[in-house]
């Protein structure tokens, strides 16, 4: 990044309803990738699974998945990537070898159409007995995913991986700037969105906001449009402010541009390098009986 040069990074956040049909998937992708190019976006976020479909929810088992029709399907769109010169962000379903179970992932595609990275979900939720949900369809990752878009350092997380600030923590130490974290809060029935609602509006909304403010860092958050879906597709600021958010059980596109001179306010700016490397409080601390003593007045 070269000094007092801003770097501006525009985003398409996008949503639609995610199925079981990877044809329909790949129409609404291709689709929003044109449109995002039209608006001069850099690069389009797409939600968890939005390719392959999500385990659990569109699909009920990987038997007999197509696998083909995913490797072909996501060609296309890497070629798609390549002729719009766009960053895409692309949820989908990466096979392992054997009986192992598949990667829940996101492909991060070039503007040359190449996959510079895939990032794995690391925490696949499950029951307290360590099984179900997640786990009983995918294998967890095990690594971290870093690249840099126009000199803006990114990052990615997907869904569950939020209930772990030890992950935002980590990618600030790596630099990160701009967090792309995709979720599928989405095709469930209308009671359990009713009951789901408020909870997922309130814990994604609220637990973006705080790490997007404790991290000082711009996150673009994402969700399937299926209905019903639980919580609408949104953009956070460094100071942990939503900056836009589209509706729920709606597709669209969400666009935000990042500018890396911006300043927005930052509380813990003081201190929170030294609480990263283990020094957990500001200031100097003194030698004080008054202040050792921690059983009287």
């Amino acid at each position: 990044m070269f000094q007092g040069v801003s770097m501006k990074l525009t985003i398409a956040t996008c949503q639609f309803p995610i199925s079981a049909d990877i044809d329909r998937n790949l129409g609404h992708i291709l689709r929003q990738l044109k449109q995002a190019a039209t608006k001069k976006a850099d690069v389009v976020h797409f939600s968890e699974a939005c390719l392959s479909g999500y385990a659990g929810r569109e699909l009920t088992t990987f038997q007999g998945f197509d696998w083909e029709q995913l490797h072909e399907s996501t060609e296309v769109v890497q070629a798609t990537a390549r002729k719009l010169g766009l960053w895409v962000i692309l949820g989908s379903t990466h096979r392992l070898s054997g009986r192992h179970k598949p990667h829940n992932s996101l492909y991060i595609i070039d503007p040359q159409g190449q996959i510079a990275d895939r990032y794995d979900k690391r925490f696949c939720c499950s029951g307290t007995d360590g099984k179900g949900h997640d786990l009983k369809y995918y294998t967890p990752g095990n690594h971290f995913s870093t690249f840099d878009i126009k000199g803006i350092r990114c990052g990615t997380l997907i869904c569950h991986d939020y209930r772990y600030p030890e992950l935002y923590r980590q990618y600030k130490r790596l630099g990160v700037q701009l967090m792309f974290h995709s979720f599928h809060l989405g095709n469930v029935s209308r009671k359990r969105r009713q009951e789901s609602h408020a909870m997922y509006n309130a814990t994604v909304r609220g637990t973006m906001s705080a790490f997007a403010g404790a991290n000082y860092m711009w996150i673009s958050v994402n969700n399937t449009s299926a209905r019903e879906s639980c919580v609408a597709s949104f953009f956070v600021t460094p100071d942990g402010l939503i900056a836009g958010r589209l509706r729920c059980n709606q597709a669209g596109i969400l666009l935000n541009t990042l500018d890396d001179k911006s300043h927005f306010y930052d509380a813990s700016a003081a201190w929170r390098n030294r609480c990263i490397r283990g020094v957990y409080h500001s200031g100097t601390l003194v030698r004080d009986r008054r202040s050792a003593v921690r059983t009287s007045l």
